[in-house]
């Protein structure tokens, strides 16, 4: 696969200022950069791994091809999550499947169920049996993963997921053959690492107490949903990123400490072991994660020939927003040049 090369406006040639631009105005224009219209999406419970009830989104078009599943990041629903609405839209117009769902603690799914987040130990399965029940549907094979963010890391362990449910002979309805592969923009890989590396400037730490106050929000809302589920002291120190999993995650998963919970959730040690295509979209200058991160990433997909690693000089965090005239060299349609290149891999496969 030849990517024609990512290049952002002028202005935007900075990871911080592509990121804040993306997360404070793109939101707002977003609809006027593309003709493609909102897909029918029909609203649907899924069930999840353990049970867990999953809300989320199908859309079906005349003649499918094939079926991305995806969700987003760190914090959000359906109904803000902009971006990825933008994905739904250019893949039904290009006749995908288009099965997007809120995860584990967020938006409608909070409301179902108490269950809470795993960073990816129970998403990828989510991922999974989501797509099983999806070609109950109608929604045809192959499936594609996607997310961003650590929605991106989610569908990682969802491929990692998908090998083993498979083989283990379960009963999914859903054959290793049917599982296509993942894409992915800007995943977390070793949080770790990054969210170290956060808190350690000032611009960082803004960053992470914006994220912090939309997570604790995130708890109200599940507390409010499920009162007897969730301590409201636990919820009222959960200051930080940090904090949100040390009070509220990781006991009810069994880890002795945060930093053992991300080191076992982390996407980073898991590349060895994906066995199907997977496209991986990186920043070299995203400011949300530790930099000394991608020297590990490119080794990594250097000793897998299934990773396809696509890393740029400029991009900030899950932005990506093109130039006119890289536009024109890619023949986009629009500004959205990770979504694109996306779009492609999964067609080429």
């Amino acid at each position: 696969m030849q990517n024609p090369p990512y290049t952002p406006p002028w202005l935007l040639r900075n990871g911080l200022s592509m990121t804040l631009y993306t997360a404070l105005q793109a939101g707002k224009e977003w609809e006027k950069t593309t003709v493609d219209p909102e897909p029918p999406y029909r609203e649907t419970v899924f069930t999840g791994a353990g049970n867990v009830p999953i809300f989320g989104w199908v859309a079906i078009p005349e003649k499918a091809h094939s079926t991305i599943v995806g969700t987003y990041g760190i914090t959000g629903s359906l109904d803000n999550q902009w971006f990825l609405r933008l994905l739904g839209r250019k893949a039904f117009a290009q006749g995908y499947a288009v099965v997007l769902f809120d995860w584990r603690a967020h938006g409608k799914t909070a409301e179902l169920s108490p269950t809470l987040t795993s960073d990816g130990l129970y998403e990828g399965e989510d991922f999974v049996r989501i797509a099983a029940t999806a070609k109950g549907m109608g929604c045809p094979a192959p499936f594609w993963f996607t997310g961003y963010s650590l929605g991106g890391q989610l569908a990682l362990w969802a491929v990692k997921a998908a090998q083993e449910l498979t083989k283990e002979g379960q009963d999914l309805g859903l054959q290793e053959e049917e599982i296509g592969g993942a894409a992915v923009i800007c995943p977390s890989l070793d949080s770790n690492r990054s969210l170290s590396y956060l808190v350690k400037d000032p611009l960082g730490r803004y960053l992470e107490q914006a994220i912090a106050r939309e997570l604790k929000k995130l708890a109200i809302r599940m507390y409010d949903a499920h009162p007897g589920a969730i301590d409201p002291a636990a919820i009222e120190r959960a200051n930080s990123i940090w904090g949100f999993d040390n009070e509220l995650v990781i006991g009810r998963l069994g880890f002795p400490s945060v930093e053992a919970y991300y080191d076992a959730s982390s996407a980073l040690h898991i590349l060895p072991h994906l066995q199907k295509p997977t496209l991986i979209l990186y920043a070299a200058d995203d400011p949300m994660f530790d930099p000394s991160i991608v020297a590990d990433l490119k080794k990594e997909s250097d000793r897998n020939p299934n990773i396809h690693l696509l890393l740029t000089q400029y991009g900030g965090h899950v932005g990506y927003i093109s130039s006119r005239e890289c536009q024109h060299q890619a023949k986009d349609p629009d500004p959205w040049w990770a979504w694109n290149r996306i779009l492609e891999f999964f067609k080429l496969r």
